[in-house]
């Protein structure tokens, strides 16, 4: 169950459910969507969309609950905090609830831009006081390594699920690269996400008099979108798409035919302390990647060699000098590929967390029989 994330999230539809239907499981979702359908054998029950965070916390919440309880399952998967307290319903009815834990929230908290700084501290001490007390007894599912040592007083059953790609899809893709030098993105389309220093970067080339084409693949609110496109206009990157939410089989071989793909996040501390997935997915397809300079990036793209790293993902001349590198040097750049597809071959992959994840429900189900 969902509130925030889209029916077909990688993470949740493409890599948990199908794990789990493929393996024998009865699957329905329920999430945010304008009608109810089978895809892949999964029941999608939708719940229709609302605007504003009150509003999804409170009515959409309680419509996915109300749903929930018309479900005779044995296991309960959550995939949002919103849904904690919701979910006591449903455990106070003997159910058995699954919270998937995508970020480490008390962390997050001090550093929300919408947050007065005053109050950052307090409301990450309060939401933790609300984790113990809602956590307790609860399976939770981590999905970075970097989550348990601060949920260390936590005593349900628990599992760590990394994020990894679907390596086999990926790795299967070969594409003629784009005969024009293009940078890739995939993931949600954020400033702290790499989105404003990309452009600028891009700026910087076409004044040096590189026309570069930048394949942009993700999310974008209206307010972001109309933001960026000013910008575009403004400087005249005539090559910059903007894609929006695409299917994995749709985006796979756009970004397979970039030359560079780029993971340069802002230090906040659900970047720092986690593993970004496009960081592999780009890895996969054989795209040598320009990462941020963080110690876990680091020891992926260095300790693989399938890329470059910066020390400030603001600084848009470093990132314009490291795109540079890499076009400049386009037999480096295609063997650093090659090494980042070799090292998702035989390490980065959802086979792994699959194992786990299976295993997690069974354990769950044993106890419960």
């Amino acid at each position: 169950m969902t509130s925030v994330h889209h029916p077909f999230d990688t993470r949740i539809f493409y890599k948990e459910i199908r794990t789990l239907a493929t393996n024998g499981y009865d699957v329905t979702f329920i999430a945010p969507h304008d009608h109810d359908e089978c895809v892949d054998g999964v029941r999608i029950r939708a719940v229709p969309p609302v605007s504003g965070k009150l509003r999804r916390v409170m009515g959409m919440g309680w419509r996915l609950i109300r749903t929930a309880l018309q479900e005779p399952a044995e296991l309960y998967h959550i995939h949002d905090p919103e849904l904690l307290l919701w979910a006591q319903i449903l455990r106070l009815r003997g159910r058995t609830v699954i919270y998937d834990m995508h970020e480490n929230v008390p962390q997050d908290l001090k550093h929300k831009a919408w947050i007065d700084p005053r109050l950052r501290k307090t409301l990450s001490a309060l939401y933790q006081l609300m984790e113990r007390l809602l956590l307790q007894g609860m399976p939770v599912i981590f999905a970075e390594d970097s989550y348990g040592p601060h949920y260390q007083w936590h005593r349900g059953p628990h599992e760590t699920v990394l994020n990894m790609p679907l390596a086999n899809q990926l790795l299967a893709i070969h594409k003629e690269p784009n005969p024009h030098p293009a940078l890739g993105y995939i993931g949600d389309v954020k400033p702290w996400r790499g989105s404003t220093v990309t452009l600028e970067a891009l700026a910087i080339l076409k004044s040096q008099g590189r026309e570069i084409v930048w394949e942009c693949v993700g999310q974008l609110t209206d307010v972001q979108r109309q933001s960026m496109e000013q910008f575009i206009h403004q400087h005249g990157l005539n090559k910059v798409n903007l894609h929006d939410r695409l299917k994995p089989d749709v985006w796979h071989p756009i970004i397979a035919r970039c030359h560079i793909g780029l993971a340069v996040l802002e230090s906040l501390p659900n970047h720092v302390n986690s593993y970004p997935t496009k960081l592999f997915e780009y890895m996969a397809l054989g795209v040598p990647v320009i990462a941020s300079g963080f110690p876990l990036y680091k020891e992926i793209v260095e300790g693989v060699g399938c890329g470059l790293t910066v020390n400030d993902p603001n600084d848009p001349q470093e990132l314009a000098d490291c795109i540079v590198q890499l076009l400049d040097n386009p037999e480096e750049a295609r063997a650093m590929g090659q090494r980042g597809r070799e090292a998702v071959r035989k390490h980065y992959r959802w086979d792994v967390e699959a194992h786990k994840l299976l295993k997690f429900y069974a354990n769950l189900l044993d106890i419960q029989s």
